[in-house]
């Protein structure tokens, strides 16, 4: 069956590939694992035994190292996980060995506005359905573990409310202590649920908990995913969990999770999810699928155990980082690099005519409506205004000493001068600039696109963090307005300030390092200010610690750590057919 993303939709396109889809047993035998090291889950995913894979090869050369990275995003996404999956597909038809380490989706965006994270078109991770349902439970596993994390605490302050300390001796408890009014821990679910965002917990009387506030974030964004994403294995997967803080006492002594005897409970949950997933593209290149997304409000990123899998088994590896380069990249950059020792050999930042009219002038689109007009006629003038945000994305790259390659995500209305207009803006910003057509043509529309990658990857370059982790936190929140925002300066509110100048002078949390919350739509913190903004301070209203995952998490402007769903979620028309038991809908 000829595969025609102009006349299909995503699942339709998955569903007929499946038909001729690889087993994990075959993706298995292309990658030279071992038998031992393959677990499946069926018969087209499977799990990768990491520490068993990682000690065979421990001695093996690494091959090359690519992150996928974009400007800054329409509210509609500009094909980041389509063009990583896109250039796998490329470098796949040039006769390279090469492998994707990609984010697993999150239940919220799947039935909301945003849909799956599979790519799309003919530049997708299969099975979709299984992909986009959870797959093998990981992100379950999280909210498991994180939960329990959040259960511990609260059962913890009933019993301490409810027991003189002779009592609780009598039961092995030692008081804690915990203020009710400094818990840090929230509880999370999958979904983007707003009502559950700020919520009354303790209801009823002395047997139904403490009355306290509290609520739901999402559950990508937890602390322990953050962990799974930067672990090197499930020693320090464990150790990182029992250091996360959950709440601090009447004297400002933050309480562990290793205070509540429940880390080994929470790192039980973790024990399978530690271990990457195995999937393919369209075309058969082998993806793993790792940690998660949300780089706004998280780390999003791909997991370091994925990428040193995939370094290890292939000749170059393809990740991504989520958002635009301020935010993901950014994170990629002085997080995950820092955290793995690994150093990138090119950055793609991802660019579509769309997104550039959008910073130059043309109306934002809003999720759920019709595309504007003014989208789907020529405007060379909108197009080079944009590219100044293109432009500042270069340059944060080449700030990180990164060879920058500039994919042009080619949708149908493109016209060439618009399209020639990106690539004289990119070359002149310092970067290669390729065309790539992969959502109609998959492999064939890319070979442009992986040629330039393959070049990048030739050139030498000087990877160096932005930061040293002994530069004060308000200094280096300052030093990243500056210098990936754009910004002027940083305000804080007064909670803010406090909490920063605590932190400071304890010696474990100041030399944390740096995870910022900010809206993806801007390089500012206003969602509604487009281009390359100018005069503006930052505004911090909080900083959070999560100092099981190693970071301070600084929160800017009305980001909110639980989304919303629209008025017009996908959920609407996701379906199953009953007679076979296929999901439809998904995209």
């Amino acid at each position: 069956m000829k595969l025609d993303p102009t006349k299909m939709k995503d699942w339709q396109i998955s569903e007929a590939a499946e038909e001729n889809m690889k087993t994990v047993y075959q993706l298995g035998e292309e990658l030279a694992l071992e038998t031992e090291e393959l677990l499946p889950y069926g018969h087209h995913v499977a799990k990768i035994d990491y520490a068993k894979v990682l000690e065979r090869l421990k001695d093996k050369p690494e091959g090359k190292y690519i992150d996928v990275t974009a400007i800054t995003p329409t509210p509609l996404g500009e094909g980041k996980s389509t063009c990583a999956v896109g250039l796998m597909e490329g470098l796949g038809k040039r006769g390279i060995n090469v492998m994707g380490a990609l984010r697993q989706p999150s239940g919220g965006p799947t039935f909301n506005i945003k849909g799956s994270a599979a790519g799309g078109g003919l530049s997708l991770v299969i099975p979709l359905s299984k992909f986009s349902l959870g797959l093998t439970g990981d992100i379950n596993a999280i909210m498991n573990a994180h939960n329990l994390g959040m259960t511990a605490l609260t059962a913890r302050m009933q019993h301490e409310s409810n027991y003189t300390d002779e009592q609780l001796g009598r039961r092995g408890l030692k008081r804690l202590n915990i203020h009710p009014k400094s818990v840090e821990f929230r509880w999370i679910m999958d979904f983007c649920a707003q009502a559950l965002r700020n919520i009354t917990i303790g209801l009823g009387g002395r047997m139904d908990g403490l009355t306290m506030q509290s609520g739901f974030n999402i559950a990508v964004s937890s602390e322990i995913m953050a962990i799974l994403a930067i672990a090197h294995d499930l020693k320090d997967l464990r150790e990182r969990i029992g250091r996360i803080v959950l709440a601090y006492d009447r004297t400002g002594r933050p309480v562990t999770a290793e205070d509540l005897e429940v880390a080994g409970g929470m790192t039980a949950w973790m024990v399978e999810a530690i271990n990457p997933n195995l999937m393919q593209t369209v075309e058969g290149q082998p993806c793993m699928i790792h940690a998660g997304p949300f780089a706004n409000i998280a780390i999003g990123q791909s997991s370091v155990i994925a990428d040193r899998i995939g370094l290890k088994l292939a000749d170059y590896l393809v990740t991504e980082s989520g958002f635009g380069a301020d935010i993901g990249f950014e994170k990629f950059w002085n997080l995950k690099c820092r955290f793995s020792g690994l150093k990138p050999n090119c950055a793609v930042i991802v660019a579509t005519i769309r997104a550039l009219k959008c910073h130059g002038g043309a109306p934002i689109p809003r999720p759920g409506r019709p595309m504007p007009d003014e989208y789907n006629t020529e405007n060379v003038e909108w197009v080079e205004k944009g590219c100044a945000n293109l432009i500042h994305h270069i340059e944060t790259v080449k700030k990180a000493g990164i060879n920058p390659v500039v994919c042009i995500n080619a949708f149908y209305n493109d016209t060439r001068d618009e399209i020639a207009a990106v690539r004289k803006m990119s070359e002149q910003g310092g970067a290669r600039a390729a065309v790539s057509e992969h959502w109609l043509k998959g492999g064939d529309g890319a070979l442009e696109f992986a040629d330039a990658v393959v070049d990048a990857c030739k050139e030498k370059n000087e990877f160096r963090l932005l930061y040293d982790l002994d530069m004060p936190i308000r200094e280096r929140i300052e030093l990243i307005t500056r210098e990936v925002y754009g910004g002027e300066g940083v305000t804080y509110s007064p909670e803010a300030l406090a909490k920063a100048k605590a932190m400071e002078k304890d010696p474990e949390i100041s030399k944390l390092g740096m995870c910022m919350v900010k809206t993806h739509l801007s390089l500012s913190d206003d969602p509604n200010i487009k281009g390359v903004p100018k005069g503006w301070n930052l505004l911090v209203r909080d900083i959070l610690t999560y100092k099981g995952a190693g970071f301070v998490v600084p929160v800017a402007g009305a980001i909110s750590l639980m989304p919303g769903t629209g008025s017009d979620p996908a959920y609407r028309r996701i379906d199953v057919d009953t007679d076979t038991g296929k999901v439809r809908g998904l995209f």
